[in-house]
Order: C-alpha cells, then structure tokens, then sequence
C-alpha cells in the first residue's frame, strides 16, 4: 500500500499538513493535519510500503513498543483510508 500520487505533505510554521495537488484536487479538497508520528508515516507511506513494515519501522524511530506502534499504525491506516489516500 502507499499513498496516492497526488497527495503531499509539506511543513508550514512547524505543524505538518498533507494536501491535494494536481488532478487529486478535483475530489479533495480539504487539508489534514498531522502530528510528528503522523507524519513519519505518511512520508514513509510516499513508497509502497506494509503495515508490518510501518510498525517496524516506528519502533525503531520512536521509543514505542511494537503493540502501541501496531495500534497507532493501524489507526493511521484506517484513515488513510476512510479519506481516500491510499492506493
């Protein structure tokens, strides 16, 4: 999974936002916001990527053991989804 081409996040006075660009525009057209954590995820979802690998990789990059990183991902995961982001 990853997220849809036309979608991008970029860091404005310190808050992360992810946006809609190009043809994506047309659909949606509203701005997320995201946490540091949120953010990891999402760039890290920039390349096709699994849910084990994201859980991996956010326990290496944050002191979180593997069942709040499961927790918090899968989370993340699912509203990604319910807003359309990922492929």
């Amino acid at each position: 999974m990853k997220v849809k081409k036309n979608f991008i996040i970029k860091e404005v006075a310190g808050t992360f936002i992810v946006i809609a660009v190009g043809e994506a525009v047309k659909d949606f057209n509203a701005i997320i916001n995201l946490n540091e954590t949120g953010a990891f995820l999402f760039k890290n979802l920039q390349k096709e990527t699994t849910v084990e690998e994201l859980i991996n990789r956010l326990t290496k990059e944050y002191e979180v053991d593997e069942k709040t990183a499961s927790t918090d991902v899968k989370s993340f995961i699912q509203k990604l989804t319910e807003a359309n982001l990922l492929e």
